[in-house]
């Protein structure tokens, strides 16, 4: 803008006229006007624009089109300029020729508009244009410029009256400044003579405490010291600013003097009294004057009454210190009660006689309590690493229970003022009834770790037993003497961790025998309670919890992880050797290994006998079975797998939250898991095996029946009445022993169907000949199974539910599916092109040996069977789409339409009310 300006000047006739406006008016323009283009800005820079039009090099390379921008945007300001011009110069020659007489102007026509608007005269007025002619001037050649002169003249003339206003505003703000200026000095005076009396008063009162000190100071009265030390330093503060000035740096010195002499007589009279030949050889308690030393000493300079303090514990403690040296008997883990006894036999002795002489905010007792944890610390620590080759679990433990039973009893007599931060913790030891009353009201669990072991009902719990009894019954202490003196122990603790090591092989061999015996412990016919597991898994998992109470109670560090792995080790035998190995397994005749003979009683058979034996085992018909009692424990194992699998996952979590951050990552019992999933797979599978065991005579029998001399339908076939018995007899056994494991329930059902469909199918492709009167007493009795099948879940229940979308799909699918190739055995053989579009209809999915095996089945010789053969390749291809596609999706195979006789569909439908009769 400052461009267009200058070029305004130099083209104006009279560049005087030129006026530039100051900062606030073009600032309040461009306020009225806001407009972000950077060239209406009244500071607007140049280079600053080319630098960010052109911020690199590589920008340079469109300058062509910025320049040219540029100057269509200078053509167009130009031609917008122009027209400003003339429009203004032809209002004012119409307005001149107007006014004149040469020119009339319509009502409304647009000149007319401008002058009304121009001059602000309402044309509802009468003799409007008279007014006009009497007020607008009638020299009108430029009116345009005249114009912009005249608003230009009034800016300059407002700036100026702005500019008198804040002039005579300053006059007003100096004179009022003159005015009050001897006020102001008043008030300053005023302020520095009461500075300055108050000033003298604390140096007056310095000199006179300083004074008085020196003398109090001679006649060793130190309860008046206390208090007027006290005041002369408070004072003395004030006077830090005025240190260069001589008397104030003296009186000061004089005071760093009394406080060297005072520090210098205390430390003379504890020395008379608490020395060699102290109060202890004395019969009479301190004199009074240590006492009121004391108070002088909590005036002084901290460090002071620290040095006297550390000197004092030290000589308090130097009988303890000499008792239980390392040469000492006394000082090994088997007599560590003994230094417990002596501090509490010192405490008591000490607050008797010393009580009243130290202030109570010092702690002293509470002093000599740490000071003695340190010390008794270390010894342990010289005399453990020295001796190391004889500590025992047992003394080891116990040494660990007498501490942690100490550091308890501190944390509930002192409050930990004097040490450092670690746990913000109270001293109420009264809580110990009420956190008792409530675990002894929680009802038990079977999962140790669903409570918070780290609870404050639990937080003053410590421990009890000995190795003996089991690990010792801890919890975690989170109070502030825990672990001074504990801590020790903590390089020491891979013994513990070999110990529990130890007695968990014990208690896994104990329960490997246990586990032989719960055969025996039921009757025939009891089933196991609902969510009942094996005893041991929750004896366990105590065991557990017991050992990482007491052990993260002393250490977060590596001892932990270690027993982790103990516990890792333990819980992959458990699994294995216990629950795994419990399982039963088939005998050849009775259900129960117990009845084969061992390996070296073969040796008194003959080989008659050993014949005989081996000939029990193959003969048919005699597939073993479990008894009641073995499916019971196998649920039980099955439920035990599952409690252990997670109650596993929460130890891990546990021990996670236990364990240091840092070592966090190294406890994973992943593998532990999978070991009870791997358990509670052959639990499964077992079960499957068993009922599938119990339904294959039924299945043999169907390749025994002459299939082909079969004259009528009737009811159905014996063998599936033997297969509905089986589960019948089996699955409420089953689901009422897994009651508390559904989902491992419905596995088995899953599980059983897979296996138990696929076979069945395969027994009907080993059945040669079957007529069609043959094939529909088949298909009536896959009927009757697939609905035994799909009400597997609630066979024998009062209650029937339905199945899983899941599992009823499946069944559905495998028997739709043995259905329909029995439909295919019952179509005719001639003629042969209908019989395979049949075929194909049915079964589009179908393969060439399934369909050599449906051949056998209708009894189609092995030199016939060449020719349909190779029809059924060439027409594979050709008849794939041509099945009926209904609304769900599925394909239907139009069965009405390929049969090929009217005898055909009337026996389908007498069939399907044979079926419907029977449901």
């Amino acid at each position: 803008m400052a461009t267009i300006e200058e070029e305004d000047c130099l083209e104006d006739e009279n560049p005087q006229t030129c006026v530039t406006l100051p900062p606030e008016v073009q600032d309040a323009i461009h306020q009225v006007f806001g407009t972000s283009d950077p060239f209406d800005r009244s500071d607007f820079d140049p280079v600053e624009y080319i630098n960010s039009i052109f911020p690199t090099e590589q920008s340079l390379s469109n300058i062509d089109d910025v320049i040219s921008k540029m100057h269509n945007r200078i053509a167009t300001i130009d031609q917008d300029i122009r027209k400003v011009l003339h429009s203004q110069t032809n209002a004012g020659e119409l307005i001149g020729a107007y006014f004149g007489g040469s020119l009339e102007l319509s009502k409304g026509d647009d000149a007319e508009k401008y002058i009304i608007q121009r001059y602000a005269i309402p044309p509802s007025e009468k003799n409007y244009r008279t007014k006009l002619k009497s007020e607008v001037p009638m020299e009108f050649p430029h009116v345009g410029k005249r114009a912009l002169a005249e608003a230009e003249i009034a800016i300059i003339n407002l700036y100026k009256e702005v500019r008198e206003i804040k002039g005579k505003s300053e006059e007003s703000e100096k004179m009022v400044r003159e005015i009050t200026r001897d006020i102001r000095t008043l008030d300053i005076a005023k302020r520095n003579l009461m500075s300055s009396i108050t000033t003298l008063n604390h140096f007056h009162m310095l000199m006179e405490g300083v004074d008085q000190l020196q003398i109090l100071t001679e006649k060793h009265q130190y309860r008046e010291i206390s208090t007027l030390l006290q005041g002369v330093v408070n004072v003395l503060e004030h006077f830090k600013p005025f240190m260069d000035i001589p008397q104030v740096r003296q009186l000061a010195e004089q005071v760093k003097e009394i406080q060297s002499q005072l520090e210098k007589l205390i430390w003379q009279d504890f020395r008379e009294v608490f020395g060699s030949g102290g109060p202890k050889s004395l019969s009479h308690a301190p004199s009074q004057r240590i006492a009121e030393a004391c108070l002088v000493l909590s005036v002084l300079d901290a460090r002071v009454r620290r040095d006297i303090l550390k000197w004092f514990i030290g000589k308090e403690l130097e009988e303890y210190q000499h008792l239980f040296q390392e040469n000492q008997d006394a000082a090994w883990l088997d007599k560590i009660d003994k230094r417990f006894t002596w501090l509490k036999r010192h405490l008591m002795e000490f607050e008797d006689r010393f009580g009243r002489v130290f202030p109570p905010d010092w702690e002293v007792s509470e002093r000599i309590g740490v000071e003695f944890c340190e010390i008794t610390r270390t010894q342990l620590s010289r005399s453990m690493q020295a001796r190391q080759h004889e500590i025992e679990v047992k003394l080891l433990l116990y040494a660990i229970q007498k501490t942690v039973d100490f550091e308890v009893l501190l944390s509930r007599r002192f409050s930990g003022i004097t040490l450092q931060p670690r746990v913000s913790t109270g001293k109420d030891g009264g809580s110990d009834g009420v956190a008792q009353k409530a675990m002894a009201e929680k009802p038990p669990s079977l999962n140790p770790f669903e409570e918070d072991m780290s609870s404050d009902s639990d937080a003053e719990a410590v421990a009890a037993k000995s190795l003996q009894t089991g690990p010792v019954n801890s919890v975690r202490l989170l109070l502030p003497f825990q672990g001074l003196i504990s801590g020790c122990f903590e390089t020491h603790l891979s013994i513990y961790v070999e110990s529990q090591d130890r007695n968990l092989t014990d208690l896994i061999g104990k329960f490997q025998e246990d586990a032989k015996q719960l055969l025996h412990q039921s009757g025939p016919g009891k089933t196991i309670q609902e969510g009942s597991v094996i005893g041991s898994s929750a004896d366990l998992f105590m065991f557990y919890k017991k050992c990482l109470v007491q052990l993260s109670g002393l250490t977060t560090g590596p001892p932990l992880v270690a027993l982790a792995n103990v516990f890792q080790k333990h819980l992959r035998e458990y699994a294995f050797r216990v629950l795994q190995h419990s399982l039963p397994g088939r005998s050849p005749t009775s259900g129960s290994l117990s009845n084969m003979p061992n390996i070296k009683e073969l040796r008194d058979f003959t080989t008659a006998g050993i014949i005989q034996n081996f000939s029990n085992l193959l003969k048919e018909g005699e597939i073993p079975k479990f008894t009641n009692d073995e499916l019971c424990h196998i649920c039980r194992v099955l439920t035990t797998s599952e409690y252990c699998l997670e109650t596993t996952k929460q130890l891990e979590s546990k021990l996670r939250d236990k364990v240091s951050s840092e070592l966090a990552p190294q406890i994973n019992l992943s593998k532990e898991q999978d070991a009870f999933h791997s358990v509670m797979s052959q639990c499964v599978n077992l079960l499957v095996q068993d009922l599938e065991g119990a339904c294959d005579p039924a299945l043999s029998t169907i390749t025994k029946i002459s299939w082909v001399n079969v004259e009528s339908v009737g009811d159905q076939s014996s063998y599936v009445t033997a297969i509905i018995s089986h589960i019948h007899q089996t699955v409420p056994l089953l689901r009422d022993n897994l009651d508390s494991a559904r989902e491992y329930f419905t596995q088995f059902c899953m599980r059983f169907t897979n296996n138990f469909i696929p076979k069945l199918q395969q027994t009907l492709y080993k059945c040669k000949g079957i007529s069609t009167v043959g094939a529909e007493q088949l298909l009536l009795d896959m009927h009757m199974l697939k609905n035994a099948l799909v009400g597997m879940p609630s066979a024998g229940s009062k209650v029937i539910r339905e199945p899983p979308a899941s599992f009823k799909k499946t069944v559905v699918n495998g028997m739709n599916h043995i259905e329909i190739m029995l439909k295919v055995v019952m179509s005719p053989m001639d003629p042969p092109t209908s019989f395979l579009e049949q075929y194909l209809n049915l079964l589009p999915d179908s393969d060439l040996t399934e369909f050599q095996k449906i051949l056998e089945m209708k009894g189609i010789r092995r030199n016939e069977q060449s020719h349909l053969i190779e029809s059924y390749q060439n027409k594979a291809s050709k008849m794939s789409g041509t099945m009926q596609v209904n609304h769900t999706g599925g394909r239907i195979p139009a069965l009405n339409s390929h049969l090929g006789t009217d005898r055909q569909p009337s026996r389908i439908r007498k069939l399907e009310k044979l079926i419907k009769k029977h449901l």
